[in-house]
């Protein structure tokens, strides 16, 4: 007979995947300021919205191929994991609010500086709350990304709280995915669907205010913000999936790739 405390070991292979979809999620973010700046006519809320409805329409055309329609039923029958669901979706819409707006003000060193942060407080919670353990040489890694951000901080020269915004809402979010009972395409389907009535409402406003970049700004300026759907999705699925295979801790220290 196995030991029962075999079917607790960790997987290798199953945390490997998650490293790695990790490491591609967080190469694929590093590159955003170079398609946002492309944005920058286009006021953060825009792009906010224009993110959440595409990103809801390429994840309901690849689910509708795929044959998935269960995502919509756990969403109406378990108030729990919808209430899950919703402050995700806040947390990272406020990310995404903020980060735009940074690039576009020329800003970046401190949005940066935000996902340096983010680290940190996603160890922290992992150790004070999901009570992980590190090993030394995590310890070593916390230790050396925390005097980092002392010093760029320091350098900075006055408090960072568009940085400090950028890591809790971040860092939060990444805590409540660790506790959300989906697939990745299906949680993410569900997140911004949460969001795609009020993202419409903006849009339409935005429209009737003329100030609204998308159709009025060129094909060109309309193309880039119906392709923030899809770099939008393709990064928070892998980064969902590696939320779900590895520990929040070391989740957190992959992001200083």
């Amino acid at each position: 007979m196995r030991p029962a405390a075999a079917t607790h070991l960790p997987d290798p292979a199953h945390e490997r995947t998650g490293v790695l979809v990790g490491v591609a999620a967080y190469g694929l973010w590093g590159l955003f300021p170079l398609y946002f700046h492309l944005l920058d006519s286009a006021s953060a809320v825009e792009v906010l919205c224009h993110r959440i409805l595409w990103s809801l329409v390429v994840l309901a055309i690849f689910l509708a191929v795929r044959g998935e329609r269960g995502w919509l039923r756990q969403l109406t029958t378990d108030r729990g994991r919808l209430a899950r669901l919703a402050a995700a979706a806040v947390l990272i819409a406020i990310n995404w609010v903020v980060y735009v707006w940074a690039v576009g003000q020329d800003r970046v060193v401190e949005g940066a500086l935000g996902y340096f942060i983010c680290p940190l407080v996603t160890v922290l919670l992992g150790v004070g709350v999901l009570r992980e353990r590190l090993r030394a040489l995590q310890w070593t890694a916390v230790v050396f990304g925390a005097v980092a951000v002392a010093v760029l901080t320091v350098a900075y020269g006055h408090p960072p709280w568009i940085a400090l915004t950028l890591a809790i809402s971040f860092a939060a979010y990444g805590y409540i995915k660790k506790h959300i009972d989906m697939a990745p395409a299906h949680s993410l389907a569900g997140e911004t669907a949460v969001l795609a009535p009020v993202a419409l409402a903006a849009l339409v406003w935005l429209e009737v205010d003329g100030t609204a970049q998308f159709g009025a700004g060129g094909l060109r300026m309309s193309l880039l913000l119906a392709g923030t759907g899809i770099i939008t999705v393709v990064p928070l699925a892998l980064f969902a999936a590696a939320a779900s295979r590895i520990p929040l801790s070391m989740l957190g220290l992959l992001q200083y790739l």
